[in-house]
């Protein structure tokens, strides 16, 4: 059997969108046992699986772009964008069923770190939820996607749960090597994990302004980094790019299904295209090896 949770009650975040600007009220229901994660917009639902990833970029301007965040098609021409920091705080606080319901066409970004979730999700309180479900079974492999020598994820059977991102741009970039690392429980996400912010570096910042985006953003909002470091703005942590990016990878690796097994996760640059081919092989060794989360 496995353990499962859902939130107390309903609670509501409000927000701008990162990439369309729009204002957006998002709500997180309660959901039995079995759920999964769902994603609801008006009269569409979808499970928030890797299955349902959305290839649709969320801004014109990234159409031959890789992915700057994770979406789920609701429809054929309906989906929900930058679903990857509420995914990731309900999957760090040990959330396994809930449906998140979004009025506009992305989830609030806030400050770009996952801590309004957080914040909300405890507001609301959490109950375990009884259920007779088989907990998922572990891979009986190590299962590496990407580029084995690389930017890759890897995925190593294990007797806990625990994820670890390493950061490396190389001798010329502002930001330097760095690793971050999440030991599975709760407390450790909402203490260590959840308050980093997402970062750009500053010539992307600027390229994508000329695009037309961030017009109702300054780099007092976010981590705009430039070559001396942040701009108007200072690093909560030392390593806060490397913890930001171990935040996206543990909400793009929910969309293979929670709880997950036991496994150590090492991603290594890894970003939301490799995640989602993480989450999608990690889902079907599970799947081969017993029994697939909701």
């Amino acid at each position: 059997m496995s353990t499962r949770r859902t939130l107390a009650r309903p609670v509501g975040v409000e927000g701008i969108g990162l990439f369309t600007e729009s204002d957006v009220q998002l709500v997180i229901h309660p959901a039995q046992a079995g759920t999964g994660l769902r994603v609801r917009r008006g009269p569409l639902e979808q499970a928030g699986t890797v299955d349902h990833v959305s290839a649709v970029p969320v801004h014109p301007a990234f159409a031959t772009m890789p992915p700057r965040c994770t979406g789920i098609d609701l429809a054929p021409g309906a989906c929900v964008h930058t679903i990857e920091h509420v995914f990731s705080a309900l999957a760090g606080l040990g959330v396994t069923d809930a449906i998140v319901e979004i009025n506009g066409p992305e989830a609030p970004i806030d400050d770009g770190s996952s801590t309004v979730y957080v914040n909300a999700i405890a507001n609301a309180g959490l109950c375990d939820l009884e259920s007779s479900l088989p907990g998922p079974a572990c891979p009986r492999e190590p299962i590496i996607v990407g580029d084995p020598g690389g930017v890759r994820v890897e995925m190593h059977p294990d007797d806990r749960l625990s994820m670890a991102y390493h950061l490396d741009y190389g001798p010329n970039s502002p930001i330097t090597p760095q690793s971050a690392r999440w030991d599975g429980s709760p407390e450790t996400y909402q203490r260590a994990i959840a308050p980093a912010r997402t970062y750009s570096l500053l010539d992307e910042v600027q390229a994508m302004t000329a695009l037309g985006l961030f017009g109702r953003f300054s780099a007092r909002d976010f981590l705009v980094i430039g070559s001396e470091g942040p701009i108007d703005n200072t690093f909560r942590f030392p390593d806060e790019p490397a913890r930001h990016k171990l935040l996206d990878l543990i909400g793009d690796l929910a969309l293979a299904g929670l709880p997950w097994p036991t496994v150590r996760v090492e991603a290594f640059g890894s970003g939301h295209a490799l995640n989602h081919e993480a989450a999608r092989a990690l889902r079907s060794a599970i799947a081969k090896a017993g029994t697939v989360s909701p």
